[in-house]
């Protein structure tokens, strides 16, 4: 029956709910239908009037079930009733929803974090199988220098792509490369391609420059003067 309910909540009231939310909720430590009513509250703004007579109605439950929804999710410190003064100099009650989206925001950077991690050990393996060898301390804090400068997973594998091409083990080169890189502008794989054709472009020019000047016929100008 409660999850009847809630499923005609959503209908009746148009309840957007982020994909994000849905797969974090489990994390915030409660039920689905205080999620849900949660999500009811979300769509009212970050902080607005607490009128728990409006919500029973619209929520088709009685003031006391209000009551208990905005008890528990404040235990939870996922919301908090605040009394401030109106317009008119009156006080009255407030939802205040900050704690949700900071609690939100800790989640999320947690997710960020860990995929960064885990990023970072990929980095590390792909240099160790190329290698064929375990990273030194020393190898491992220069690596971890890149990473701390922003340069991406996907340049530091083009480097080592170019250090193994060329036959050399050695971080000294890849670092080498990424600085050389760093001055160019040089950010991804598309900024290397592009690189490499501008730079065999211009080597094919010079070289039919510089063929053209061999060519040059001098005795047949000598016979014309």
């Amino acid at each position: 029956m409660k999850n009847d309910k809630l499923t005609q909540l959503v209908k009746q009231k148009n309840i957007v709910v982020p994909l994000y939310l849905l797969k974090l909720y489990p994390k915030l430590n409660i039920k689905l239908d205080e999620f849900i009513f949660l999500m009811y509250l979300k769509e009212s703004g970050d902080l607005f009037l607490f009128n728990p007579k409006q919500m029973a109605e619209e929520y088709e439950i009685n003031v006391s079930q209000v009551m208990s929804y905005i008890s528990k999710l404040t235990d939870k410190n996922l919301l908090r009733v605040e009394v401030l003064k109106n317009e008119h100099n009156i006080r009255e009650e407030y939802i205040n929803l900050e704690d949700f989206y900071k609690k939100i925001s800790l989640l999320l950077t947690d997710i960020i974090n860990q995929k960064d991690e885990s990023m970072n050990d990929n980095i590390f393996e792909m240099i160790e199988k190329e290698f064929g060898r375990t990273l030194s301390p020393m190898e491992y804090e220069i690596i971890k220098a890149w990473i701390d400068n922003n340069i991406s997973e996907e340049l530091i594998q083009e480097a080592l792509r170019e250090a193994v091409y060329n036959g050399v083990s050695n971080l000294r080169y890849i670092d080498k490369i990424l600085y050389e890189w760093g001055k160019k502008g040089i950010k991804n794989k598309d900024d290397v391609e592009k690189h490499k054709k501008r730079y065999q472009q211009e080597k094919k020019d010079k070289k039919e420059a510089e063929s053209e000047v061999f060519e040059y016929d001098w005795f047949e100008e000598h016979d014309d003067e």
